[in-house]
This record gives structure tokens, C-alpha cells and sequence, in this order.
């Protein structure tokens, strides 16, 4: 199971069936689904995110930590604004960090704080570093990933059968504040 992080404006937390309604507006929404992996398909429908949701929850229980996929919430009014995703990546067993957030989140900083937490999480671990992948023409993920520090590593088509951005970020190269550790 997901363990319960804390940041300075957000909560990550397990997924639970309740949260499809919210999930839907996120992973099902157009914009946010045009960026996932081929693996993923576009969830349309309740039905569908809530038999996503009880996959994953499922799966969560096998992850060994600091692997896991979290709820992103607002601390300000426990709103779900969206999914994270801290995942090992075959062929290498890299850990990958992901999130989702709704357009409606987009801009206000969400996004970023989930990325630090994640990444501090990780190396909270032992995990030496963790990678993220972004499709060329996301630029707002590009600058998302450049905000928390990570580094560019080159291209690659070694993960998801696509051409993608790498970035690496590493203990020494967190440069936020904000992480409040697990509650």
C-alpha cells in the first residue's frame, strides 16, 4: 500500500474506489490522456476508472516501498486533484516519477510539490536516483521536471516503445523546501 506523504500543500495518499469521480476528471480528461503511455489506455467512463482504481490498489499492495500510486489531494479542502506515481521501469528497474493532475489544477504549483515528494520519498528509501519521461512536445512537463531540478539525460525509446526525454534527479540536486515526510 501507498504510504501517506505530506507536503507543504498536498497530501499523496492511496487510491480508494471513492475517488473515481475524481480520478475520471483527470485520467479521463483529453488533455491529461494525450500524454500517457500506450500501456494506459484513456479511462472514459465511472465504471471504468472505478475497475482501474481497485487494479491499482490490488497491484499496491505487492509493491515493495517506496514504490506506489497516490491520490494527489488538496490540504486545503482534501479535494483530488489528480494521480502520482512512483513505479519501478523495466528493463532497468529505474524509478520512474509520474503525475496527472486535471487541467483545472494546471499552473498552481501541484504538480511540482508532487514531484518533490515523491522524488524525497525515494531517496528517503535508499533509491540513489529517479528518472522522468516526457514526450518531446510537452513543454509543460519539460519545465515541471526542470523546476525540481532534474536533469536532462538525452533521448531514449528504451521505455513504453516511444521517443521520449529523460531526466534523472538525485539527492544532491533537490533544490525545493516543502516536504513535511510521511504522516
Amino acid at each position: 500500500m501507498a504510504h501517506r506523504l505530506a507536503a507543504e500543500r498536498i497530501i499523496l495518499r492511496g487510491w480508494t474506489v471513492e475517488d473515481a469521480e475524481a480520478a475520471l476528471g483527470a485520467y479521463g480528461d483529453e488533455q491529461v490522456a494525450r500524454w500517457l503511455t500506450p500501456a494506459m489506455d484513456r479511462v472514459r467512463d465511472l465504471a471504468g476508472m472505478r475497475l482501474l482504481l481497485q487494479q491499482w490498489t490490488a497491484e499496491d499492495q505487492r509493491l515493495t516501498p517506496p514504490a506506489g500510486r497516490w491520490a494527489i489531494e488538496r490540504r486545503e479542502d482534501g479535494q483530488v486533484i489528480g494521480g502520482a506515481t512512483l513505479l519501478p521501469l523495466p528493463p532497468d528497474d529505474e524509478f520512474e516519477v509520474g503525475w496527472q493532475l486535471r487541467p483545472q489544477a494546471w499552473g498552481q504549483g501541484y504538480a511540482t510539490a508532487t514531484g518533490l515528494a515523491l522524488a524525497r520519498w525515494a531517496f528517503e528509501q535508499g533509491i540513489e536516483q529517479v528518472i522522468a519521461l516526457v514526450r518531446p512536445a510537452n513543454s509543460r512537463a519539460e519545465a515541471m521536471v526542470r523546476r525540481i531540478g532534474m536533469e536532462w539525460v538525452g533521448e531514449t525509446e528504451k521505455y513504453h516503445q516511444l521517443r521520449l526525454q529523460e531526466y534523472r534527479l538525485r539527492p544532491g540536486d533537490l533544490t525545493a523546501p516543502g516536504w513535511l515526510g510521511r504522516q
